[in-house]
């Protein structure tokens, strides 16, 4: 019974040290990372594929490095200037990145704390900088110009930093970019004066129309009574011309036999007299005077 049960020890012994060395010689690398191994601390440079693989147990390791889209946050503000050396600062800024899994074996032997330090503040900072001083006041806060021109940058400061294809950024976000307090103000009353300028002119435009309305309307009225008075004028001319025309000389003869009384002028002249008017003697005048007579 001790034999048997010895036996049994030991081939329980045997299968637990199996088992061990067993999980010490497969490495299961999940999708989305690539494994880095390393002898005795020394880095194989040959990345690790995802699935499962072996390694030599108790002697080599294997380090998961994540080759998935990771999100790095900055909180603190940016301050930097535009082309036209504006105050303007940026904050909360998000790079978006990945390790390219060729890489993965380089990055973990080069960078010191690859997680934390790949993506530094100061190069996205630094990169953000020299992005802002290449728009005008106006670019520079509008996030479909500001963004892909960062990234760009931040992407070449990494390529300079690494190399190239080690880190690809995929995107930038700024969730804030605004300008220094004074310049808001100046703006704001740039604006404010833009707007009252704007409106006063329509105003001068609205009395510039109403008084060539008004002097249309006075030439149209002006116009209207010339016209009118043309009209008339003609009017009398050709009545008088038509009365003139109608007074013949019979005609004339004839009102004024029309017209005349029966009474005979007193006084008449002629030749150099014309104009004076003789007196003729009246016959009652006459009877009354031959009366006295007898």
């Amino acid at each position: 019974m001790k034999k048997l049960s010895s036996k049994v020890t030991a081939v329980l012994l045997i299968i637990i040290a199996a088992v061990i060395i067993v999980s010490q010689s497969i490495v299961v690398i999940p999708t989305g990372y690539s494994g880095v191994k390393t002898t005795f601390g020394q880095i194989d440079q040959r990345t690790v594929p995802n699935g499962i693989n072996f390694k030599l147990p108790f002697i080599q390791s294997v380090e998961k490095v994540n080759n998935k889209q990771q999100d790095i946050e900055f909180s603190d503000k940016v301050w930097s200037e535009t082309k036209a050396r504006t105050a303007v600062y940026f904050e909360n800024v998000t790079v978006t990145y990945r390790i390219n899994p060729e890489k993965s074996a380089w990055v973990y032997a080069n960078v010191s704390n690859y997680r934390d330090n790949l993506v530094t503040e100061n190069l996205v900072a630094s990169a953000i900088k020299s992005t802002s001083k290449e728009l005008s006041d106006i670019d520079v806060t509008n996030r479909s110009i500001i963004e892909p021109k960062a990234m760009e940058n931040i992407q070449k400061a990494l390529d300079e930093k690494y190399g190239e294809n080690v880190v690809m950024v995929n995107k930038v976000v700024i969730n804030n970019a605004d300008f220094d307090e004074s310049y808001n103000e100046a703006i704001a009353s740039k604006q404010k004066a833009t707007l009252e300028a704007e409106q006063q002119a329509i105003e001068n435009q609205k009395a510039i129309d109403k008084a060539k309305a008004d002097a249309e309307v006075k030439r149209t009225q002006a116009e209207a009574d010339a016209e009118a008075e043309r009209i008339r004028a003609q009017g009398q001319a050709d009545a008088n011309r038509t009365l003139q025309e109608s007074l013949s000389k019979e005609v004339l003869e004839h009102e004024k036999l029309e017209k005349w009384d029966g009474a005979l002028p007193k006084y008449v002249g002629s030749g150099e007299s014309a104009g004076i008017m003789i007196g003729l003697p009246d016959e009652t005048a006459g009877s009354e005077a031959s009366e006295g007579n007898e």
